[in-house]
């Protein structure tokens, strides 16, 4: 699981119930609880958990873990649910639970409630919401947009945190993941600080699955969260209660915002930013009719203390991808082939693509980041992440080769030079080169010069004929001896005083 960490960060740092951790990561209470236990029956505290990365926490816990009960529990929530009968009691489900599964295996009376009234506790209970300093941002977009030349429109985004009701408006070309998440960024900025919750609604763009009890975000807005260290916790679906809050800043920047720029023209997006940062200042110090103060006082007062830190690395956009490591130790992304250690052959990994890199996480831990390529069917690949024969082939080049050569004699490097520029490609002859080298260590390097100086003689580079004349021994042949030769006297020949 990869959530872990994030699990217990929301719980020491953000002081979130189970249950709010659950609906904010897209994961079951259960798991939440069963994390939660396992850490604090390992004495483990935020101190000793945030230097930890994913796997190392994982076997912490893991280790830890104390055995399981014997115990068959019941299903609370089903009790729960009996409970509204009239004339039902705990003594007559608590008997038949006994009677299905035994004395052995179950709880006695006691126990039996002790534990009901723990679930009954954890349910919810309705309330007036109450804000604390710097615990939520609500973000969303105005319905009414700005008339930018040439009938494009500008989308205005919406942000205020709860318990101050400070606003940040910003104008975006459209409303995609990238816009939200991106406006969102500039908001942190603005605000100086992070929440440790997010709340927007529940755009298709940033919410994969708006579910009304477990609503799912994608991968990006989980990275998001990561890279900021709060959380993102979506409203109910057509509950605007749940994010009163920016409801009423949407309105606000209506009324005070986009009124106010309605008869002006713009020719882009940055020119009607440009015209809202005026604005929101004056919008932002403007007094409270029922309250002492403004937003912007308020916000100094409560909110920008309980902030936490913004990251030092401003955020990237990034997108994710699944994919399965090739034979050839490759993953592919857009058609291009980007390598990983040759160990993850045949693994699912998971791609984090920016505008710029590629970064290949397995397990929670990056094993592989390179820089992004568009061209397709091309492949970038680390050396490092190679197979110990395919890296010592990677190696291998012409220079080297004729280097090689040269080191043994004159003869050997003209041999290995002339071998590779007879290939229709240097590759092609770098098997045979490096078999006419090998011979240094049967024959030494005296005999290996002299085979090819032999070799070039007669014309020929061939691997196969160098090793034969190192076998055949015609290197170590004496040339035979020759002497002067004087014609004979012969009346038809002249001889050389003729030509005195």
């Amino acid at each position: 699981m990869r959530n872990i960490k994030d699990v217990l960060r929301l719980k020491y740092v953000g002081k979130l119930s189970h249950e709010r951790i659950a609906v904010a990561l897209g994961i079951s209470k259960g798991v939440v609880t069963k994390y939660a236990g396992l850490a604090n029956a390992a004495g483990l505290n935020w101190q000793q958990v945030q230097p930890m990365d994913e796997a190392q926490l994982h076997n912490r816990l893991i280790n830890s873990a104390p055995p399981q009960s014997t115990f068959v529990l019941p299903d609370y929530g089903l009790i729960h649910q009996e409970l509204r009968r009239k004339g039902m009691t705990l003594m007559l489900l608590w008997e038949e639970h006994v009677e299905q599964y035994g004395k052995e295996q179950t709880h006695r009376y006691a126990q039996f409630c002790v534990h009901y009234r723990q679930y009954a506790k954890s349910l919810k209970r309705t309330m007036r919401q109450v804000h604390r300093a710097g615990e939520k941002l609500f973000i969303d977009f105005a319905g009414s947009t700005v008339g930018l030349r040439g009938g494009e429109r500008a989308h205005i985004f919406v942000a205020a945190l709860g318990a101050s009701s400070y606003t940040f408006a910003y104008a975006t070309p459209r409303e995609t993941m990238a816009d939200w998440l991106g406006a969102t960024a500039r908001a942190l900025t603005f605000f100086g600080g992070v929440p440790q919750l997010i709340v927007p609604d529940n755009p298709k763009a940033m919410i994969a699955d708006a579910n009304r009890y477990e609503p799912r975000a994608n991968e990006t807005v989980h990275d998001f969260a990561r890279h900021y260290g709060t959380s993102v916790l979506p409203a109910r679906p057509r509950r605007p209660q749940d994010k009163a809050v920016v409801e009423s800043s949407v309105q606000v920047v209506l009324r005070w915002i986009l009124m106010r720029l309605r008869n002006q023209q713009f020719d882009s997006v940055d020119d009607v930013n440009e015209a809202i940062v005026p604005l929101l200042e004056r919008l932002n110090n403007k007094l409270f009719q029922k309250l002492p103060g403004s937003r912007a006082s308020a916000f100094a007062q409560i909110d920008a203390p309980a902030l936490q830190a913004l990251p030092a690395q401003p955020w990237e956009f990034a997108v994710f991808k699944t994919v399965k490591v090739h034979i050839d130790y490759h993953v592919e992304f857009e058609g291009h082939r980007y390598s990983v250690p040759q160990a993850l052959v045949s693994q699912v990994l998971e791609l984090r693509v920016t505008q710029t890199a590629v970064e290949v996480v397995h397990r929670g831990q990056r094993v592989a980041a390179h820089k992004r390529n568009a061209h397709k069917g091309g492949f970038t690949t680390v050396a490092a992440h190679l197979p110990a024969a395919h890296r010592a082939h990677m190696e291998w080049s012409p220079d080297r080769l004729i280097h090689w050569g040269q080191s043994i004699g004159v003869a050997t490097g003209q041999t290995v030079t002339r071998l590779l520029q007879e290939r229709q490609h240097p590759e092609h002859g770098y098997r045979a080169c490096l078999g006419l080298l090998s011979l240094v260590k049967q024959y030494g390097k005296p005999r290996l010069e002299a085979a090819c100086q032999i070799a070039l003689e007669l014309g020929t580079t061939k691997y196969s004929h160098v090793r034969d004349i190192l076998a055949n021994k015609r290197d170590q042949m004496k040339p035979a001896s020759t002497t002067d030769w004087t014609s004979p006297e012969h009346e038809h020949v002249r001889g050389s005083t003729y030509y005195q």
